[in-house]
């Protein structure tokens, strides 16, 4: 997939919506926001499963989840965000960040907007 990026976020989710509506505000998100429930997963380069449990950044045929996908957010918004979107491409930050990032994303229901059909569904093994 060429052209802008998109941003797949669990429109399903009060916490998800409240924080990318955040990001649309005041950092200036320079992708096509949309949830995941609305798109062709397929089409973009990922699955259902990946897109219940992390927010997604599709560019150029990569998919970014997680912190990742934040970084590379803050990194196409521009200075000043472009600064914090690089630093947390690197070890140990990237790390930092993928751990909190986890820890949210399995409280997101306890969380400010969020309620209880933002909990994560238990993982299919």
């Amino acid at each position: 997939m060429t052209g802008q990026p998109v941003l797949l976020f669990d429109g399903d989710c009060g916490f998800c919506t409240t924080s990318v509506r955040f990001a649309e505000r005041w950092i200036g998100v320079r992708a096509r926001v949309s949830p995941w429930q609305v798109e062709d997963l397929a089409a973009l380069g990922t699955t259902r499963e990946r897109a219940e449990r992390e927010v997604l950044w599709v560019e150029g045929g990569r998919v970014r989840g997680g912190a990742q996908a934040v970084a590379a957010l803050l990194s196409a918004a521009g200075l000043p965000w472009s600064v914090p979107g690089l630093v947390l491409r690197i070890p140990p930050f990237r790390w930092a960040a993928e751990g909190l990032y986890r820890l949210i994303a399995a409280n997101r229901h306890r969380l400010p907007g969020g309620t209880p059909a933002c909990a994560l569904r238990p993982e299919r093994r």
